[in-house]
């Protein structure tokens, strides 16, 4: 469910309403998709949704609506840190190398686009968690002593330490040509490892795209599933 949310509902900014005056090599329609597709900083407490704000109701205005520009003539890359937000430098896009178009001599672009809060779900350049995966959490045993294998200071080998088994130990032999295997075997004295999973906790892994902070992602991402899950049951209640 989390998963779920965090690909499809999650709420980010991406640029959404755009007007040109250039000539570029390439179809505004392009450049305009590659602009929606610019990670742009989101303070989910600092804005609404467009579509919710109770101050413009739906027409656009700062609580709701970021206007960029771009003001680039040629020859030269026009890339994502040409985005300039007006009023605050703060809301720069978070990767500035992102390229959009190639300008030549005589060539120029003029862009206002506008960045508004969505999700996922309408499309894709809302979509600020990628790469959601979940394992059980490793368990580690050198000799007669456990180890947390995800503490910073356990040399933890996904190649060679992890186990496939769902709860029973398995005994893997460490390969002294791995550098992080060396480093174990090094501090812990051993030549082999005992390593298991603990079915009873989970390991949840994913990265965004610097719109959002992963803490976040997942706090924006819990308070939904909470609400979903509040109308539920409500209407089971209602039935009842």
């Amino acid at each position: 469910a989390i998963e779920d949310v965090e690909f499809h509902l999650g709420p980010i900014r991406a640029e959404d309403g755009k007007e040109y005056e250039s000539v570029s090599p390439l179809f505004d329609e392009m450049i305009a998709h590659r602009l929606g597709l610019v990670p742009i900083p989101t303070d989910l407490g600092l804005y609404n949704r467009r579509e919710d704000c109770p101050t413009c109701h739906g027409e656009g205005c700062p609580n709701c609506t970021i206007i960029y520009s771009v003001n680039k003539r040629g020859p030269g890359l026009v890339t994502s840190g040409d985005l300039e937000p007006i009023g605050d430098a703060k809301l720069r896009p978070a990767d500035q190398k992102i390229p959009i178009v190639k300008l030549g001599d005589g060539q120029a672009m003029l862009v206002y686009a506008t960045a508004i809060l969505g999700n996922g779900k309408d499309h894709a350049k809302w979509q600020a968690t990628h790469g959601v995966g979940y394992r059980y959490y490793p368990i580690l045993k050198a000799g007669s002593k456990s180890l947390d294998a995800l503490d910073p200071a356990v040399p933890f080998c996904e190649s060679h330490m992890e186990s496939t088994a769902t709860e029973e130990e398995e005994t893997l032999e460490l390969s002294s040509d791995c550098k992080t295997c060396k480093k174990f075997i090094d501090l812990y004295k051993v030549e082999s490892v005992k390593a298991g999973n603990d079915p009873t906790r989970i390991v949840m892994e994913f990265e965004t795209d610097g719109s959002l902070s992963a803490k976040a992602v997942l706090v924006a991402s819990l308070d939904i599933l909470a609400k979903r899950f509040s109308e539920l049951a409500s209407q089971a209640t209602a039935l009842a």
